[in-house]
């Protein structure tokens, strides 16, 4: 059986509880056996390695060097990594290993939660099948993104809130590679609420199989 470790934490204003007890469901359903955890002393532990994946749901948060190189470690050799919005791409922002792991950094939500519409540039992906453009309700993500990511989904930013930002095209959702470790992340999700809106559901739960060694 493949194994899963969810590791929550962090700012409770993106409900990581709540998250991760919608992931345990799912990888459970999906033939997962799951860890959960709330101390990011859980990536040090040398067992994760022969992990099939790892979720991340610990928002501005800080994480030690030798824990962060063992997390890094287990994904250049094998493991899946995905995660959602400030849980996975805004958990520890001093450290740029991490970084460099993820693909991209939350730099600001300009109008906080707001309207905006998530439009697929995949539609041939199996992560992407069947889902079209769809408006959302969340902060609306700008990020510092490697140019690397193979991008799912985009959002434009109006200039609404940040009149320079006006057409400014910003990716939603990649996957990408991190040594022989396979990568997923959107940036929806600001609550667990979120998860009921089918498209970033689909998304994300095909993203963690993906992901998944």
């Amino acid at each position: 059986m493949r194994q899963a470790m969810i590791v929550w934490g962090g700012w409770d204003g993106h409900d990581p509880k709540e998250c991760a007890e919608i992931y345990e469901g799912w990888l459970k359903q999906d033939g997962f056996d799951v860890r959960v955890e709330t101390e990011t002393k859980a990536f040090a532990d040398p067992e994760i390695r022969d992990y099939s994946l790892i979720v991340p749901i610990y928002t501005m948060s800080s994480i030690e060097d030798a824990e962060a190189k063992n997390l890094v470690a287990a994904v250049e050799g094998g493991v899946g990594l995905a995660g959602h919005h400030g849980g996975m791409c805004d958990a520890f922002r001093q450290n740029v290993e991490y970084q460099f792991m993820t693909g991209g950094q939350w730099v600001a939500h300009p109008g906080n939660v707001i309207h905006y519409r998530v439009d697929p540039v995949q539609t041939d992906d199996p992560i992407m099948e069947g889902i079209t453009s769809f408006e959302h309700e969340s902060e609306q993500y700008f990020m510092h993104v490697d140019p690397s990511n193979e991008v799912l989904a985009t959002t434009t930013f109006t200039g609404e809130h940040a009149p320079w930002l006006k057409g400014a095209v910003m990716p939603v959702t990649w996957k990408r590679h991190h040594g022989q470790g396979r990568v997923f992340y959107c940036s929806l999700g600001h609550r667990a609420s979120e998860f009921a809106v089918p498209q970033f559901a689909t998304m994300m739960r095909r993203g963690l199989n993906w992901a998944a060694r």
